[in-house]
């Protein structure tokens, strides 16, 4: 049948096509980090800030590179990608409600030597779910940023919550996925984003929350934060973004109760800090307590797990709590309290695992 085929197509012949080449990459995109130097905003200790507002305000920051641009799916007044358009028109790019388009752009610009930051609520990434893997098999860089993840956004149902961001963004070959809890570790990741290869994905918080770090605070990707320790810790508290609060508000109440918890900041959720919870695992007899707004699927427990199984431990008694039921509408609280994964479910947790 090959040789009928080539019959058909007129026979062997030795044709060469050479297809047209593209110019050099644009010499802003050459200069990248060689631009002014970036000022990251600083935020003080207390202030509460939502995680979305900073990334606004360190992307504008950010603008001093002239390797930087921006994209957005319609809603930049929500993700604060507004703050780099107002500053850096030239290098803000609307890209509608069309969230494949918007990473296909960004792609486009990484293969152009830019380092492009598109930016939509995070349950509509869903959407450019092939893209982002076919981004990952491109081995583009580019940087994703998805707010008003989860219950936490209340009201607005649960047809915006993302609570499936993180399994789909950790399955992605040679991601990143990072979830901060303030503006300040906020900040220091987007400035990390942009010198990191390969699919990096930032999940944002609608709300604001008291900001726990001081400015200038290093934050380095892998890595993790335990905010509080001792001796004689009985059970560790991990948490990310919102649930790091209530993981910190949780260990107060069960100081109170005569039970000391180590809690720890897992702001990067890929690659997972496994010898700061391996260390926490030792400490504290392998009882953790993991709370995430997310499915249970694929989430923070998951890597957590994933990471202390995969060296060694086997001594885990693990409570996970996550949303494992469909959310309705209601406020911020009254959804954690619903979903199980408020500070009150988190003592409760972690008292039964310590007795």
């Amino acid at each position: 049948m090959a040789e009928r085929a080539i019959i058909e197509l007129g026979g062997v012949r030795d044709l060469i096509v050479r297809g047209p080449k593209p110019d050099q990459a644009p010499a802003a995109a050459r200069a990248g980090k060689a631009s002014a130097a970036v000022k990251l905003p600083g935020y003080a200790v207390g202030d509460k800030v939502a995680t979305r507002k900073a990334y606004g305000q360190a992307l504008a920051a950010l603008g001093a590179r002239r390797d930087v641009v921006a994209m957005d799916g319609e809603v930049s007044n929500s993700t604060y990608a507004d703050e780099f358009a107002d500053k850096y028109p030239e290098r803000y790019f609307e890209m509608y409600i069309a969230e494949q388009q918007l990473v296909a752009a960004a792609v486009g610009f990484s293969v152009r030597g830019y380092r492009p930051f598109a930016s939509t609520f995070a349950a509509f990434l869903t959407r450019a779910c092939d893209f982002i893997r076919m981004a990952a098999i491109s081995q583009a860089s580019i940087c994703l940023v998805g707010s008003h993840a989860g219950v936490e956004i209340g009201a607005d149902g649960p047809s915006q919550m993302a609570l499936e961001d993180l399994a789909m963004m950790r399955a992605v070959q040679g991601s990143t996925v990072l979830y901060p809890s303030d503006a300040t570790s906020t900040a220091a990741l987007v400035q990390a984003m942009a010198d990191r290869d390969g699919i990096v994905y930032l999940r944002t918080t609608r709300g604001a929350y008291p900001v726990l770090y001081a400015a200038g605070e290093a934050f380095p990707v892998g890595g993790a934060k335990v905010l509080r320790a001792s001796d004689a810790d009985q059970v560790t508290l991990i948490g990310a973004g919102v649930t790091l609060h209530a993981c910190l508000a949780a260990a107060g109440q069960l100081k109170a109760d005569g039970i000391s918890a180590r809690v720890i900041d897992a702001y990067t959720v890929k690659p997972i800090d496994t010898g700061t919870l391996t260390a926490a695992a030792a400490a504290t007899g392998g009882r953790l307590v993991v709370a995430e707004d997310h499915h249970p699927e694929g989430g923070l427990g998951s890597a957590v797990v994933d990471a202390l199984t995969g060296a060694g431990r086997a001594d885990l008694t693990v409570r996970h709590l996550a949303v494992s039921e469909l959310p309705g509408s209601g406020t911020s609280q009254e959804l954690f309290d619903a979903a199980r994964i408020s500070a009150a479910h988190i003592a409760a947790a972690a008292r039964s695992l310590a007795g």
